[in-house]
């Protein structure tokens, strides 16, 4: 048998009205529009679940309301409401509509087709307001009824387009939807530092009753306290970032795991064992109540919120949120750079900080040099605090810088890959003694396939217009050694650090005609089939090296 849902509905919206209004005594005129008034809420309602939460969605500016029946009991019947506003402060209330003994129908003497009622007897409401709350709080009412009664919820934004959550039970007796806060719900701030802050707070009465289906979740935000996992959901979302359907920031079986860190990014919702930058962070630390959030950023304001989640129901007790600024970052220590000295730096490609050099001018003349080893790196320098030149760096890079005595330079150094990094930094006065050698246009070493046999190869590079020493070193590798070798070499690095049997010869050339000042080389002695990494050192007047670029060379399997 099929019916519509009005048809379903209606009905039971009649036998309500029925149950309700049977034997009273008809109201006066006032009174009458106040039942009818109330009636016709209750006929435009919905039926709230008893025992289950209810997702409501409400539209700005239209109320919804729903309702449920208790029926008459000889003792008291105690039932709780918890209403969850997920984004903006909501209005709601309570309103019951009761039987009154005063109208049970019990008629006095005399005629009842002219009998009035007293014009000092008061007919009480039949629809009265019991509770009502405006705010964006969770808010939980408890009642006690042993009449039968009906009971209407109504529901109103203000503000715009919003959802919320409803719980009611009239079961009180077989546990909490909700995991319990302490009496003192409050989060403590324990210790601060420049990247770090603790936090502690007293143990809920579920977890030490429930301890293996509840725990604790931190929520860590720049922006404000959440009062639910609910309305920084909704946050979250309104804010464009993407969250998948089956993962919020509710917990999921995916972070069963104590001390794993969910970071919302930009663009998508991912899980992570270690800390990261990100929108909002929530950790998630099983049944410890003292956590230290650990990679915050120094001199940062944050906002810190503590959840007790039920993993059964995915129900959840927001405590009192805080919030602690981390300290300020110490000033970097600043190294003093001496004329002619080199000095070579390595930078930490996690943190992303600059290293400091100084030097104070003793001519009005000096010139900057810096070699970059490894990785990528970012040069900033300042001038009496203006800024003279700011570039990434790429081989050898020469700064030639005029002022006056005395004057203050500071060189800013960072690595620009997450990778460490490191550079080979001199400043001098000395223009007509440079620390490296003339370089040519190219370090690239070339190979030439044509001339490749099974135990020799042929390679070429670019020299100079001033003699300099140039020596070739190999050495054997595999396959799967290729890329990493290529993207960790040290171009700093000298034959100091080279293996004695990797040496192949050294050799002096230069040429004045830039254009034939190119020198090949054939080394033989090779095994067949099998991969060579060769790299040449050009040495210059000062004895410091500089590293060509490594080539890898196969021979050929068969000739």
């Amino acid at each position: 048998l099929k019916m519509s849902r009005l048809e379903f509905y209606l009905p039971l919206h009649i036998l309500l009205a029925a149950c309700l209004c049977h034997s009273i005594k008809a109201p006066t005129t006032s009174s009458q529009q106040s039942f009818k008034s109330g009636l016709f809420n209750f006929y435009h309602s919905l039926i709230l679940a008893d025992g289950k939460e209810t997702t409501v969605h409400l539209l700005k500016d239209i109320p919804k309301r729903y309702y449920f029946v208790l029926e008459e009991s000889r003792v008291l019947s105690p039932f709780t409401i918890t209403v969850t506003p997920c984004d903006v402060p909501i209005e709601w209330s309570i309103l019951v509509h009761r039987t009154s003994a005063s109208l049970s129908g019990k008629e006095t003497q005399g005629d009842h087709d002219t009998q009035e009622v007293s014009k000092s007897q008061k007919v009480p409401s039949m629809v009265s307001t019991i509770f009502n709350y405006k705010g964006n709080s969770v808010e939980t009412y408890m009642g006690m009824s042993s009449h039968a009664a009906l009971y209407m919820l109504e529901f109103l934004s203000t503000e715009r387009d919003t959802h919320i959550t409803v719980y009611l039970t009239t079961d009180t007796t077989s546990g909490h939807l909700y995991p319990e806060l302490p009496m003192d719900p409050r989060i403590d701030v324990v210790g601060i530092g420049h990247t770090t802050v603790t936090l502690t707070w007293k143990h809920s009465p579920s977890v030490l009753q429930h301890q293996e289906s509840i725990q604790y979740c931190l929520l860590v935000n720049e922006k404000h306290n959440y009062k639910s996992l609910c309305a920084a959901e909704t946050a979250i979302r309104s804010s464009g970032m993407k969250l998948p359907p089956t993962l919020a920031l509710s917990l999921s079986p995916y972070l069963l795991e104590p001390q794993q860190v969910m970071i919302l990014s930009n663009s998508e919702l991912s899980i992570i064992n270690k800390a990261s930058s990100g929108e909002v962070r929530q950790i998630c630390m099983g049944t410890k109540n003292t956590y230290t959030v650990p990679t915050l950023s120094p001199s940062t304001q944050y906002y810190f919120d503590v959840f007790v989640v039920n993993l059964l129901t995915n129900a959840s007790a927001a405590y009192t949120g805080t919030f602690a600024r981390t300290l300020e970052e110490p000033e970097p220590k600043v190294m003093e750079l001496k004329d002619g000295k080199v000095i070579q730096v390595v930078l930490d490609g996690k943190k992303q900080k600059f290293y400091s050099l100084q030097y104070q001018a003793r001519h009005k003349k000096i010139q900057f040099t810096f070699q970059l080893c490894h990785g990528q790196v970012q040069v900033h320098i300042t001038k009496n605090g203006k800024t003279v030149a700011s570039e990434n760096l790429s081989g050898l890079r020469y700064f030639s810088l005029k002022g006056k005595l005395l004057d203050t330079y500071l060189v800013q150094l960072r690595s620009t890959e997450e990778s460490n990094s490191s550079v080979k930094v001199q400043v001098s006065p000395h223009f007509h003694k440079p620390l490296f050698p003339l370089l040519p246009e190219s370090l690239k070493i070339k190979s030439f396939s044509k001339l490749r046999t099974c135990n020799s190869v042929t390679i070429a590079w670019l020299g100079t217009q001033e003699e300099s020493k140039y020596c070739v070193y190999k050495r054997r590798i595999e396959e799967d050694q290729v890329w990493r070798e290529l993207q960790s070499a040290d171009r700093c690095s000298g034959p100091e650090s080279r293996h004695k049997s990797e040496k192949v010869l050294c050799k002096y050339f230069y040429d004045l005609n830039l254009q034939r000042a190119v020198t090949t080389e054939t080394i033989k002695g090779l095994d067949a089939g099998t991969l060579y990494l060769f790299d040449v050192y050009l040495f210059g007047p000062s004895g410091i090296p500089v590293r060509y670029h490594s080539k890898v060379v196969k021979t050929r399997k068969k000739c």
